[in-house]
């Protein structure tokens, strides 16, 4: 891969010609990538457990459900702020997985997405559980459960309701994701209606928020593996113990299966209903744009002209 520098803003600036030139800290893609990919999953993360964590231990006085989907909305139109012209901020390995079956990633890139995005959500829970350490033992008298009146793990980590089986889950988790990467593809595609340059943050943290509003109530519409594993993982360790995997009858396995399916349906659906139909541009045709707006295509000319 070659190494690319022109993109870290940072260091001591040097003359060439008179005009005084920022030096790149980090050349390499791969670290500046990686970097820019945790960060923004950091982010994103710390907003949305700590909105989940505000109402919960407030007991409702400090914000209700739709609090939470605008903790996450929010959340990621920043995170997307952070990482997009970076990594793409995908935030998600159910996206990262997405683009790489479509060709708009490497495949060879999906570890470090994965890994940096598992990092992020993990220190962010760590992060809330210290800000919110008092304020979650005084809620629950210094008893971490899983489930009842009490629990508090949900803070971290989705949980089915107590009516849901595990298919139907599934079926939850599927369709929720694919409607994400629906959205999101379309939210990319030059040739259709794409979000506004400029705009791409705020047109996918509302997305977020409508699949929060709609979709949420199930299970908690964690459409996002790394969002939800890695949370479990440190609740885990952090005093709740292995009651976060036995769950809502094993239920930990189907938020890491299930948002990769869905993104890849999601995504093809749109292709086969609508992007592989676009007429073909004629001379009298405006051009297309050639840098792709939203998220999901950010790294197609890095990653996949690079990386691949």
């Amino acid at each position: 891969m070659r190494d690319l520098v022109q993109s870290i803003d940072l260091g001591v600036s040097h003359q060439r010609g008179g005009v005084t030139r920022p030096k790149a800290w980090l050349q390499n893609e791969v670290v500046r990538v990686g970097l820019a990919e945790l960060l923004c999953t950091y982010v994103m993360m710390a907003f949305g457990l700590g909105s989940v964590a505000q109402v919960v231990t407030g007991r409702g006085a400090f914000g209700e459900y739709i609090s939470i989907n605008l903790g996450f909305g929010l959340g990621v139109a920043l995170g997307v702020h952070v990482g997009g012209q970076v990594s793409g901020a995908h935030m998600n390995a159910a996206v990262s997985f997405t683009m790489c079956a479509y060709g708009r990633l490497a495949w060879k890139m999906l570890p470090l997405y994965i890994f940096a995005q598992l990092l992020g959500s993990f220190l962010a829970a760590g992060t809330i559980y210290a800000v919110y350490y008092e304020a979650i033992y005084d809620y629950c008298g210094g008893n971490l459960t899983v489930t009842g009146v009490k629990a508090t793990a949900g803070i971290f980590a989705t949980y089915p309701a107590p009516y849901l089986t595990l298919l139907a889950g599934f079926i939850d988790q599927v369709f929720g994701t694919a409607m994400l990467l629906l959205c999101l593809t379309a939210l990319s595609d030059q040739r259709n209606k794409p979000a506004a340059a400029g705009s791409e943050p705020v047109a996918v943290g509302l997305l977020v928020l409508l699949i929060g509003i709609s979709l949420g109530s199930n299970s908690g519409y964690a459409i996002n593996p790394t969002r939800d594993i890695a949370p479990r993982v440190f609740t885990a360790i952090a005093g709740w113990g292995t009651d976060v995997f036995r769950a809502g009858n094993g239920w930990w396995w189907v938020p890491l299966v299930a948002p990769p399916i869905g993104g890849v349906l999601g995504a093809g659906i749109y292709k086969v209903f609508v992007e592989m139909h676009h007429r073909p541009f004629s001379e009298h045709d405006e051009a297309p744009v050639e840098e792709e707006t939203a998220p999901l295509g950010k790294k197609e000319n890095i990653c996949a002209n690079e990386c691949v």
